[in-house]
């Protein structure tokens, strides 16, 4: 289907990004469509509510965060009935690690339209700032909580050749870095942490030395960007297997040969050590 979404008499869903940090990241697009509206959505009413104040904006708010955007996502369609309508984040881009896209979903069954007001976004970045590779890159978002998903994930994406792309939280900063350096190995990494806030701080260093860092002074929420997988062939077992055993040979215990052959390889070490055990 092809619609024109100035050329049509149809409401519109503005989803519109708003500052990860400095206000005058706010765009007068963004000011422009949002005094425009017969109402906004947002993910949380007190957030929103300082940052329209900031810019003398005075529109009906309508609570959509993860837990309600199916309902709320009925009531937002009830005013688009009247006129436009738009859908704002906490911070950055609706859909991206926050909610909007059940929203934008509805919206589009029921006939209405959607445009984007571009604006700031932390993934973005954090990755043009990092100096790693930008010619391709994987954005992930957060990873799972639960220990045991998050390193399945991370399994899934350790061969990745992009640069790898994760927001993260403070108080599970400690735990990923750890499971990071676990699974992909030793690489390039970069934390990008309070973007355009006065305390904005990149810290360009590798996984090794990222995990030694005191997390209390890791403040805010950040984004991992980590060097893709620069292997240029996949490494056989038998040839992970033999070097393995060449150290073992020589008086190495298993757990240090598997620990200096997946960094030979750059492999995970957990990979190599279930390949000793099983021989």
């Amino acid at each position: 289907m092809r619609i024109k979404n100035f050329d049509e008499d149809k409401h519109i869903l503005y989803l519109v990004a708003t500052p990860i940090g400095n206000l005058s990241e706010m765009t007068p697009r963004a000011i422009e469509v949002l005094n425009s509206v017969v109402a906004i959505g947002c993910e949380d009413t007190r957030v929103s509510k300082q940052l329209l104040n900031n810019f003398n904006i005075s529109k009906k708010l309508i609570s959509c965060h993860e837990h309600n955007e199916e309902q709320a996502s009925i009531e937002l369609l009830k005013y688009l009935e009247d006129g436009n309508v738009a859908y704002i984040s906490d911070a950055g881009y609706p859909g991206i690690s926050d909610p909007g896209h059940r929203l934008l979903l509805k919206v589009l069954d029921n006939g209405y339209k959607v445009s984007v007001v571009s604006g700031a976004n932390a993934m973005i970045n954090a990755l043009i700032g990092s100096g790693l590779d930008t010619t391709h890159f994987y954005f992930h978002g957060f990873l799972a909580s639960k220990h045991s998903t998050r390193i399945h994930e991370l399994e899934e994406l350790k061969n990745k050749k992009e640069t790898l792309i994760f927001y993260e939280s403070p108080h599970r900063i400690e735990d990923t870095l750890i499971d990071l350096k676990t699974i992909l190995g030793n690489r390039k990494a970069v934390i990008a942490r309070e973007l355009t806030k006065r305390f904005e701080e990149f810290i360009r260093e590798d996984l090794n030395t990222l995990c030694e860092i005191d997390v209390s002074t890791l403040k805010g929420e950040m984004v991992l960007v980590i060097e893709g997988n620069k292997n240029n062939e996949k490494v056989s077992e038998t040839e992970v297997l033999s070097y393995a055993k060449n150290l073992i040979s020589n008086g190495i215990n298993t757990k240090t040969a598997a620990k200096l052959t997946a960094e030979h390889f750059k492999v995970s070490k957990n990979a190599v050590y279930d390949v000793l055990i099983k021989k």
